[in-house]
């Protein structure tokens, strides 16, 4: 038997309270040794209310204890605000789950009817040693373990050995297809007509930061080239600059020449928070979706077409940005900020997904909203559907460190599934982080109640060693087919300088996108090199 430990953190200066207030998990196969899951990280958040006033009212969670009922575990705790007082003392914030790796909540509930199980309820529990395996494989990081490929084979010519690849193995059972890069200059011959071969299996390896000053990054391709576009830190978010090269890597090269192709324009009332641009094709035109800022206004949603047969990097080849509006004709909101905006398609339906703000910086801050609207791609900058509210900054690692955040969303369509990548938390600080908000594509997506929103942060300052506060990320498939996902991060000795990085999504056993995939856990170096035998016939 194995047992799992519920548990809450200490507070301190890089894991603030609504972080520590939260229910983490740790596995242990003789009940001391507790190794921690989710690299420490909290699993389960208490639901924050939402005042009449439309703000926030953030909840944490203090007291776990887990308990068998029936067939299935709950884990229960009390429920406290932000200044650590019990809410609702006559009731418990309850959790069910029959396996510890997928959970149902069910909120604050009353404590009658749960006596027994709470009377029984401890901080560890028994669990068998399969499901503790099981558990393990869900909560600790994945990493490569084995490679299979052909140890021998038959071939016309060597160079054939270009479409042989290998299998890299990893810790959830799943495998990753990689190409290999064969030293045929020296192959040695080992007999009739046979040759050893040796190989180094690529895998997509980038150094952080590959990008200085470098926000809310975008990479994408068009007519065989790749282009880069982010806010531009360094400019003090003026302007939209955008780089072209032959391929992803030659994008962050030094010698890779940077166009302007929106700039700082009084006429137009373009003037600030250059925020966010997106590439995105709607109908048979290439849009770029950003906000910008006027003399008197915050960042609003705005849109620009690319001219047929225009050049991206040509700022002539642009149409005039346009600000998006309801089907009405009236702005998306006259009293706050709008920004973030994305762009999708399920089932020959466009949709529009963005942030909208109000009260920043005052008591009436509602915090970052998602919404969600159909557009028709012939006119996409007028909503086809009023708006809808989607998501808001709900748990605690998405409202801490005085920001109430989501924003950011960015979609990944995966099998019958569509992901809605999203960011929470302190947008400059170590606890901005990324998190996942998922439908069946069979669904109406302007549904909210069947939209599900994953508890806890997928991507962190524990995520990756090196990596602080990663968050507003978009994805993109590289030449090899390899989803990949780019995002802002801080370096942790250098606070408050965003810079670009990017790795391989990976696809776990349960089809969950998994986005702390770093290198080293891709394909450590010791994997790396292989050696086959090649008969020429």
């Amino acid at each position: 038997m194995g047992y799992i430990n519920v548990y809450t953190r200490q507070e301190c200066e890089l894991y603030p309270r609504s972080l520590a207030d939260s229910v983490h998990l740790s596995y242990s196969n003789d009940g001391i040794n507790d190794l921690p899951l989710n690299q420490n990280y909290g699993i389960l958040f208490a639901r924050a209310a939402i005042r009449q006033n439309n703000t926030i009212e953030e909840r944490g969670i203090i007291n776990p204890v887990v308990f068998c009922m029936d067939e299935i575990y709950g884990i229960a705790a009390q429920c406290v605000n932000a200044e650590g007082d019990i809410v609702e003392p006559d009731k418990i914030l309850l959790w069910t789950t029959a396996d510890f790796i997928s959970f149902k909540e069910h909120n604050l509930v009353e404590c009658s009817g749960y006596e027994d199980y709470l009377a029984s309820g401890s901080d560890k529990i028994e669990v068998p040693d399969e499901s503790g395996e099981l558990i393990c494989k869900a909560w600790l990081p994945i990493h490569a373990v084995d490679v299979a490929f052909q140890k021998e084979i038959e071939l016309r010519h060597l160079e054939d050995l270009d479409s042989i690849t290998a299998d890299v193995l990893y810790s959830d059972g799943t495998i990753d297809k990689k190409r290999v890069s064969w030293n045929l200059d020296k192959a040695v011959l080992v007999g009739r007509n046979k040759y050893a071969v040796t190989g180094e299996i690529l895998k997509n390896e980038y150094k952080f930061p590959m990008a200085v000053g470098y926000a809310d990054p975008v990479i994408f391709k068009w007519d065989n080239s790749w282009y880069f576009l982010a806010t531009n830190d360094n400019r003090k978010s003026i302007g939209l600059y955008v780089r072209k090269a032959d391929s992803v890597d030659a994008l962050f090269l030094k010698e890779t020449q940077e166009y302007c192709i929106l700039d700082y324009d009084e006429e137009h009332d373009f003037v600030q928070t250059f925020w966010a641009p997106e590439f995105h094709v709607i109908g048979k035109d290439l849009y770029i979706l950003f906000a910008v800022g006027g003399r008197k206004q915050g960042p609003q949603a705005h849109m620009m077409r690319l001219k047929s047969g225009g050049s991206i990097i040509n700022p002539a080849d642009w149409d005039l940005p346009v600000r998006v509006c309801r089907r009405d004709g009236s702005w998306l909101t006259d009293e706050g900020i709008t920004i973030d905006m994305t762009y999708f398609k399920v089932k020959e339906q466009s949709y529009l997904l963005w942030n909208c703000r109000k009260g920043f910086g005052t008591p009436l801050d509602t915090g970052g909203i998602l919404f969600i609207a159909a557009v028709d791609d012939n006119k996409p900058w007028i909503l086809a559907s009023d708006p809808v509210e989607l998501s808001r900054s709900v748990y605690g690692w998405e409202n801490n460190s005085g920001t109430l955040n989501n924003e950011g969303p960015y979609p990944l369509l995966l099998h019958d599934s569509l992901y809605i990548s999203y960011s929470g938390g302190a947008a400059t600080g170590y606890t901005y982080a990324v998190g996942f908000l998922r439908i069946s594509m069979e669904e109406d997506l302007l549904d909210p109640s069947k939209w599900e929103k994953i508890s806890t942060a997928v991507l962190s300052s524990s995520s990756i060693d090196g990596i602080q506060g990663p968050g507003h990320n978009s994805f993109f498939v590289d030449d090899d087919g390899k989803i990949m996902v780019v995002y802002h991060a801080q370096e942790r000795e250098k606070y408050f300088t965003r810079c670009t990085m990017m790795h391989r999504v990976h696809i776990n056993k349960y089809n969950f996108p998994v986005l702390n995939m770093s290198a080293e856990r891709d394909l450590p170096e010791e994997l790396r090199l292989i050696t086959i035998e090649v008969t020429i016939k």
